[in-house]
């Protein structure tokens, strides 16, 4: 396994291990994704990992639904991109994406994977679980998202740039000078770092 497929497992681990845990009576609870329900926050990221199947020809293997099962649901999805990142041959094939031509395999690092992360954060506010970022995903989302040409960035912050309903990026919320790396990050992204469901 490369550095890729090993930051997507430990990533998805702990995205895991929030969907997990999240009650039976939580899943309608409101999340910081303005419109989205914690369910709707697994909802994305799973379809996002089929997604990312699409350039190989490939649909997400069929599996109970987010909506009976969120557990079995994300860790379908993870076992199909997991069998990618596992394949070199399937991992190395090119393949153009709204950001310029890469290889899969650096394309899930950049979208399913990166958003793991961040969208935890999303589902453990909205479920009164820990929210701590791995210091390590912060670092790594900061020095990617900064370092983004102006142009590219405001196409991010610009809501169907991407396509219909698509919005990555909402405006920059702002923060304290002493905030934490974690909340600068989630302000920039346009997150409320103080955000709560209620």
């Amino acid at each position: 396994m490369g550095e890729i497929a090993d930051s997507y497992r430990r990533r998805a681990d702990a995205f895991d291990r929030k969907v997990a845990a999240v009650r039976p009576g939580q899943w309608d609870n409101p999340s910081p994704c303005e419109k989205w329900t914690a369910r709707d926050v697994v909802r994305h990221i799973i379809d996002m990992h089929g997604v990312i199947l699409r350039p190989l020809g490939r649909r997400l293997t069929t599996a109970p639904t987010v909506d009976e099962d969120p557990v079995a649901a994300f860790r379908s999805a993870r076992a199909d991109v997991e069998a990618i990142l596992d394949d070199p041959s399937l991992a190395s094939t090119a393949c153009e994406t709204p950001t310029g031509t890469m290889t899969i395999e650096e394309h899930i690092d950049k979208v399913p994977s990166s958003d793991l992360p961040l969208h935890g954060w999303d589902l453990a506010r909205a479920t009164g679980q820990d929210d701590t970022i791995d210091p390590a995903d912060v670092a790594y989302h900061w020095s990617a998202i900064t370092g983004l040409p102006a142009d590219l960035l405001e196409k991010f912050r610009t809501p169907g740039a991407f396509g219909p309903g698509v919005e990555v990026f909402g405006p920059e919320v702002p923060i304290g000078e002493d905030a934490s790396p974690q909340d600068r990050l989630l302000a920039f992204i346009g997150r409320d770092p103080q955000w709560a469901p209620w």
